[in-house]
């Protein structure tokens, strides 16, 4: 019923029309074209029907000459109009593939990130990717060609009858089995499609997913049973195309034998009438004959693939309602009500959090009235258990997720009052988990951006200590790190990232463990990078090894997103507090 309701939604199929606005020129030539073709259809027998009934039988050569002739322009004509049409079409949709799949793309780098977090990455793979893709198909082989199909139809029909209604009427005796035979292929077909699609996006989600967590399913030796889950799935895919597939093979011999038996009742009727009739009425009836054979083949060609153009109409529904499921999706940052502060900017860096209260999921709160404050230049350290809060923190002064209570400043000015580009422009943020693209070194931690030029990236490194490994990598800056950095270690790209942020010379620099996950050399080279960051800047430090924050100007400690304590590390140390006791935990043995 829901594939009915979605099929048959107007509005939504306007709104895929709609696209093809900008290009209604050749929109509407399409549409003209379909038309066009329609109308010329039965043209061809009809002007074999002339030949036979008034040339032939009363031997005109030169008539017949000029009507063959003009039968063959007429081909020829009718030809380049087609490759026209299907050219068209097929441009549409492309057209408008290209231009969704822009917006769409653009639509998902603005999402809040709790959409990510809900969103499967190979569900947005698949409405990015597959579904848009599926969309054009509404214009090359739906919408259009089925208007084209049913125009062509009446055009026949109005021809047959026109030509001879006896021999019409029954010749279309068994049209109720093709109508009812069309129908459950539909059905079949669509019911199939759906099942594809599904599995199409679990396996886009299936895969992904895995190959990016490939290093566990190996550590774990799961391969057997990841490999399982994987058969499943993919077997469900078979089995959809398989059931499409089985449709189809019953279908098209159907609509052959339905033909057969049209062309049967047509001999059958046609020769009876010969035969009762006068010599006279005979020969006229010989180029009805003729013609109808023809003609009934050009209304079988569009009723073979109706059905099936219709399910590709209603898939390519289904898919735009998805995409634009994504298109509609409203959780994107928004401005304050009284808009963006145009002339807001971030001078020296003074961070508040004032009473701040958040959640990812409703009521299960991460943060609860937190308030602490960072004075310019000063250094910030965060420290507490896993899941004390620290991370949402950094999240929620980028404004990567927006607080439920309370407010954070920078500079007095709170920062959903900052447009996000000046915000996170000014903000430097070195991850934990580093991700590099695909690419050169040099256009990674630029980012792509053309205004920083390889001498400024070459002084950036100069300044962390890295410029004479990279000058040792084959291509140097332009040595290719592949995805996710797979040829750099955990130290190397931590590095990199550091060299990312000074380049952007940000007021306000965030260190989210950085040096959590390295040996104790590259440790050691990332500690004089966070020197090197850190002066005349407000900084914030999130660390597990307490050893990189002894210099930080204070130390908040966290836990269960409330702070427990604040201050230096000799006054924590002193206090003999939580401070204290994670500081004894994580040096017992290695001081004597």
């Amino acid at each position: 019923m829901q594939q009915k309701k979605q099929f048959f939604n107007v509005g939504l199929l306007k709104r895929v029309l709609a696209y093809a606005q900008p290009y209604r020129q050749r929109y509407y030539g399409s549409i003209f074209l379909s038309i066009l073709l329609a109308v010329m259809a039965p043209v061809r027998p009809w002007l074999i029907n002339i030949t036979v009934n008034d040339y032939i039988q009363h031997q005109l050569v030169e008539m017949l000459v000029r009507i063959t002739l003009f039968q063959i322009a007429f081909i020829v004509v009718e030809t380049v109009l087609r490759f026209f049409f299907s050219y068209y079409t097929a441009w549409l949709g492309q057209q408008v593939v290209r231009d969704l799949r822009v917006q769409v793309f653009d639509k998902i780098l603005h999402l809040n990130l709790r959409q990510f977090d809900r969103t499967p990455i190979g569900t947005l793979t698949t409405r990015t990717v597959n579904d848009i893709e599926t969309i054009s198909d509404i214009f090359a082989e739906g919408f259009i060609p089925i208007l084209a199909d049913l125009l062509t139809i009446v055009a026949v029909l109005f021809t047959m009858f026109y030509l001879n209604w006896q021999l019409t009427l029954v010749c279309l005796i068994p049209f109720p089995l093709l109508i009812l035979g069309t129908y459950y292929f539909k059905e079949s077909v669509n019911k199939s499609f759906q099942r594809v699609r599904n599995a199409v996006a679990a396996l886009n989600a299936f895969v992904q997913e895995h190959i990016q967590g490939m290093q566990v399913v190996q550590a774990f030796a799961a391969e057997d049973k990841e490999f399982a889950r994987f058969r499943e799935i993919n077997k469900e895919h078979r089995n959809a195309n398989i059931r499409a597939i089985f449709a189809y093979s019953v279908f098209f011999p159907f609509v052959e034998i339905i033909l057969a038996v049209c062309l049967g009742l047509l001999v059958w009727y046609g020769a009876g009438q010969a035969l009762a009739g006068s010599a006279e009425a005979g020969k006229k009836l010989a180029g009805d004959v003729m013609a109808f054979i023809l003609l009934l083949n050009m209304l079988f060609r569009p009723l073979r693939f109706i059905a099936d153009k219709f399910n590709v109409l209603q898939m390519g529904m289904v898919a735009s309602e998805r995409v634009f499921g994504v298109l509609d999706n409203n959780d994107s940052l928004q401005p304050p009500p009284g808009g963006y502060l145009p002339e807001a900017r971030i001078g020296e860096g003074y961070i508040r959090f004032d009473r701040v209260w958040f959640a990812y999921k409703e009521e299960q709160w991460v943060l609860k009235d937190l308030s602490f404050e960072v004075k310019p230049g000063e250094t910030v350290a965060l420290v507490g258990h896993t899941g004390s809060g620290k991370t949402s923190i950094i999240s929620l002064l980028n404004r990567l997720y927006c607080i439920r209570k309370g407010s954070i400043t920078i500079d007095g000015i709170p920062v959903d009052a900052f447009p996000p580009d000046l915000l996170r422009s000014r903000i430097g943020i070195v991850l934990q988990d580093v991700f590099l693209f695909s690419g050169s070194i040099y256009e990674n931690v630029t980012l792509r951006n053309p205004a920083i030029s390889l001498e400024r990236v070459e002084e950036a490194a100069r300044l962390i200590g890295l410029h004479d490994f990279i000058q040792r990598l084959p291509g140097g800056y332009h040595y290719n790190v592949l995805e996710r950095g797979a040829t750099l270690s955990q130290g190397q790209r931590q590095l990199l990232s550091f060299i990312r942020a000074l380049l952007y010379d940000p007021a306000i620099l965030v260190l989210d463990e950085a040096t959590s996950a390295v040996d104790t050399e590259s440790e050691q080279l990332i500690q004089h990078a966070i020197d090197t960051l850190i002066k005349g800047r407000t900084s914030i430090i999130i660390a597990h090894r307490l050893s990189t924050i002894r210099k930080a100007h204070k130390i908040v400690v966290l836990n269960k997103g409330e702070i427990v304590e604040s201050g230096t590390h000799d006054e924590l140390i002193e206090r003999g507090g939580a401070y204290a006791r994670l500081h004894d935990l994580q040096f017992a043995g290695s001081e004597s």
